[in-house]
């Protein structure tokens, strides 16, 4: 289990390799430096039904999930914020477990769980639970789910700053006046 510094709050993050956990860790992160709390990346990966139906537990299955769940959770950290975050106590944690039961479990009354929000097709829906569905019925800390921008609010953001002038005589372009 995961120990808390000073018994105190903390931001606990669910990731995974899709745009709305790469959104849901940025807001984390940023929200863990505004409320100076300290961050817990969590992956966690459900063990494959054939895997537990053959009984191959012993195999090194699990610890190839978590190997991979903690590269996982480093390349993220690169992406988002250039690595682990200097000025936020942060931890993170892999496991092989259902995402949803473990987020809950981990997640304590004083905790803000962050996840993402994406969008899924009829058969990952069959045959996989939401994570967000699961910790919003059952999380008793306060929950945050985090929807990546559409394609429409990163036009109209572009949009409303105009790109650099040097940029463009860079790239051979004339500015428009």
């Amino acid at each position: 289990m995961i120990a808390r510094p000073d018994g105190g709050p903390r931001v606990v993050v669910g990731v995974d390799d899709s745009a709305g956990a790469r959104c849901a860790l940025s807001w984390a992160i940023g929200e863990a430096r505004l409320r100076r709390l300290p961050l817990l990346v969590v992956h966690a990966a459900p063990l494959p039904p054939h895997v537990s139906a053959a009984g191959q537990l012993g195999c090194g299955i699990t610890e190839a999930l978590r190997g991979a769940g903690a590269e996982l959770i480093d390349r993220l950290l690169d992406e988002v914020a250039g690595g682990v975050p200097a000025d936020v106590p942060t931890s993170a944690l892999a496991l092989v477990a259902e995402p949803g039961a473990a987020l809950v479990r981990l997640a304590r009354d004083d905790d803000i769980l962050v996840v993402g929000h994406g969008t899924r097709g009829l058969l990952s829906r069959l045959m996989r639970p939401s994570v967000r569905l699961h910790c919003a019925r059952r999380a008793r800390a306060t929950l945050v789910c985090v929807r990546p921008p559409t394609l429409e609010a990163l036009l109209r953001s572009l949009s409303d700053h105009p790109p650099d002038r040097g940029l463009l005589r860079r790239l051979g372009r004339r500015p428009r006046p």
